[in-house]
């Protein structure tokens, strides 16, 4: 698979008012296309920083940072999912689906809108289409804000902790179907999250990172048995790759302690 998204050797400072704050080391790795990779790490460590670089929102100080091919940014082929789903309450589910279309207007508009009625009919949406989101579950509303971003036609997904705000039950899930939905659709995806095992029963790699400066500890490759991420987690490897990412975490925080 071609490497759609680089990092290299890429260092971030930014100002505070009274100080200069080193927040990325030399970091390295590249997601592949229609790869599923997450991030974890010490909370504070960076992980949103390397999500806005790779959005396009910030530069590096130094180093690179190479979506498709090109250095400069494409935002057009970046997909942003935030913790919360971000879909205004008195605009109906079609209308919070199509309201990038509305305001871009792009020249295949009518191609776009179709996309979208077939998206919310694949995933069981449609007949909400004209509801307001204040009459959706927190997964339903999680998956309308996906098929929002998935409309646009990005090639990279960048997830920042997108399931954190719901119960454990909906997280298990809406997991599935995120993984569904991104499988079927062929699309390629960068997850931050705090927890283990959703890295793990998401992921194909899973990105370990030091506390602030955060640099790259550990690279996770995942063979796991399943054709869901809740299957994933009944492999008997699981548990072993959960408690390798907890030792690193681990030994970190108590790093930090006796600092």
């Amino acid at each position: 698979m071609e490497k759609l998204l680089e990092f290299k050797n890429v260092n971030y400072f930014y100002q505070t008012k009274n100080d200069e704050i080193f927040a990325l080391d030399n970091i390295s790795f590249d997601v592949k296309e229609e790869e599923f990779v997450s991030l974890v790490g010490p909370s504070g460590c960076g992980k949103t920083t390397i999500l806005s670089l790779a959005a396009g929102l910030l530069k590096p100080s130094s180093g690179e940072v190479i979506l498709d091919g090109e250095k400069k940014i494409d935002t057009t082929k970046i997909g942003y999912m935030f913790q919360r789903d971000m879909l205004f309450e008195w605009r109906t589910v079609w209308k919070n689906v199509t309201l990038g279309l509305e305001l871009q207007k792009p020249k295949d508009i009518d191609r776009k809108l179709a996309f979208a009625e077939e998206l919310l009919k694949k995933y069981n949406l449609n007949s909400f289409k004209s509801r307001k989101p204040r009459s959706l579950s927190g997964g339903m509303r999680q998956r309308v804000a996906l098929i929002r971003t998935l409309v646009m036609e990005p090639k990279l997904l960048l997830l920042d902790e997108p399931f954190s705000a719901l119960d454990y039950q909906t997280r298990l899930t809406l997991c599935d179907d995120v993984a569904e939905i991104l499988k079927n659709e062929k699309k390629t995806a960068l997850l931050v999250t705090h927890d283990i095992s959703e890295a793990i029963s998401l992921s194909n790699k899973i990105i370990v990172l030091s506390s602030r400066p955060a640099k790259v500890k550990d690279e996770i490759h995942l063979e796991l048995k399943g054709t869901t991420p809740l299957k994933k987690r009944e492999d008997t490897s699981f548990g072993s790759y959960f408690d390798l990412i907890w030792r690193e975490l681990t030994n970190e925080e108590e790093k930090n302690n006796s600092d």
